[in-house]
């Protein structure tokens, strides 16, 4: 198992927590933070005790993004594992079989952006910025899936202008799902993917999966896929066991409304 310093883990309740922790350089992506993220969302993505993950960067940060000391030394002939080692990590997260919610307590900008775009979810504390400042730096930015989150039109706006928007901007734009007040993202956040991960954890890999596969098909497609998909479930004991807990439950908020 690496010995991490720049990542925190903690795993409780089928939930992993990562936790960028570089909090004197704003949680910059040193290559050796990049290592890092690789690996242990490599490594969550094996583990039969997680069924989600919540990555965040604490209450105050998210990710400054690139750290700069580090890309001004790069020259055009030897940059290529360090943007190799960025896309790894990129992979590695959205690629990961758990669904990976990210909660964003402050400024995720350029390459910090980055690392909350490849997330399946993303809530904010109100103190959150974002912003794909990569066109400032004369770098290129990523595109992909930046568009299929938030439109083709409004992704543009954001990687050529290089805006840094509020979180209240993010929410109102779509690439932000909820924003909670100062102090209560975590805790909010927490109790969302708790819940999430009392649910069958295949169910959650394969949604997350029919979710990326259905954008490369047609409609007909997609709704042959999705058919297919829940044939598989529909009927399981899970399925059944599930059902009679749902029903359970209700029958007994019925009676205790009598």
């Amino acid at each position: 198992f690496m010995d991490m310093k720049y990542l925190l883990l903690n795993v409780e309740d089928k939930v992993a927590t990562v936790t960028i922790h570089r909090p004197d350089k704003g949680n910059a992506l040193a290559p050796e933070v990049l290592q890092e993220v690789e690996y242990i969302f490599t490594e969550i993505a094996k583990r039969q005790d997680v069924n989600v993950v919540v990555f965040t960067g604490g209450e105050k940060y998210f990710s400054a993004g690139f750290d700069l000391t580090i890309i001004r030394k790069l020259e055009k002939v030897s940059n290529e594992d360090y943007t190799a080692l960025f896309h790894r990590a990129y992979r590695a997260i959205m690629f990961c079989d758990q669904p990976v919610i990210c909660a964003v307590g402050g400024p995720a900008i350029a390459g910090g952006f980055d690392l909350t775009l490849m997330c399946d979810i993303r809530y904010a504390s109100e103190r959150a910025k974002f912003g794909q400042r990569e066109i400032v730096l004369s770098l290129t930015p990523i595109m992909d899936p930046l568009w299929r989150i938030i439109g083709l039109g409004r992704a543009k706006e954001v990687a050529l202008t290089g805006r840094i928007y509020d979180a209240y901007e993010a929410e109102k734009m779509g690439y932000v799902t909820k924003v909670f007040p100062e102090g209560q993202l975590l805790t909010s956040v927490m109790a969302i993917a708790k819940e999430m991960a009392t649910y069958d954890r295949m169910c959650l890999k394969e949604t997350k999966q029919l979710a990326n596969h259905i954008l490369d098909e047609d409609l007909d497609g997609a709704m042959k896929v999705q058919e297919w998909l829940f044939r598989t479930y529909i009927g399981s004991e899970d399925n059944h066991q599930r059902i009679d807990a749902l029903q359970a439950k209700l029958a007994a908020a019925r009676a205790k409304k009598k």
